[in-house]
């Protein structure tokens, strides 16, 4: 797209099927090298990626050429692909259904990439559900309290 320029930065959150804690520090990050090769591909930038054993946040500087539902779609449809592929967990993997998508400015990024590269500190003091909500909240998204993923304890993982 000629004369077309963008500066679009987009944090993904989306959980495990069922909240499951599967994600194990074993395949972590090459989960997360295989995910940012999917972003990539979509020449899409990956900022920060990094998660729980239940869930993953990743930011990105988003290019205007896909729709961010097409993203997220082949994002975690690949993902689960790859994931089952390799065994890597019992059964069959899957993502939930549904994602948070929240935007924002320049002057924000660096402070949302130390909050996503410190996941495993953040949510030694606050679950995913706090969290979650902490973001509909603050970025006023109206949301149905039977459609948010239930708790997980994070210390029986």
């Amino acid at each position: 797209m000629a004369n077309t320029y963008t500066k679009i930065h987009i944090q993904m959150i989306f959980a495990v099927q069922d909240r499951n804690c599967v994600i194990r520090k074993s395949w972590k990050e090459e989960l997360f090298k295989y995910m940012t090769g999917i972003i990539q591909n979509h020449d899409h930038k990956v900022l920060a990626i990094n998660g729980m054993p239940d869930h993953v946040h990743i930011l990105i500087g988003m290019r205007p050429t896909q729709s961010l539902s097409d993203l997220m779609q082949d994002i975690k449809g690949d993902s689960s692909k790859w994931i089952n592929q390799r065994r890597f967990v019992k059964g069959k993997f899957h993502w939930q259904d549904g994602y948070g998508a929240f935007s924002y400015s320049k002057s924000h990024v660096d402070n949302v990439i130390d909050y996503i590269k410190n996941q495993e500190e953040h949510h030694k003091k606050t679950s995913f559900m706090e969290e979650y909500r902490a973001f509909l909240d603050k970025f006023e998204v109206d949301y149905d309290e039977r459609y948010v993923f239930k708790e997980v304890d994070y210390q029986n993982e």
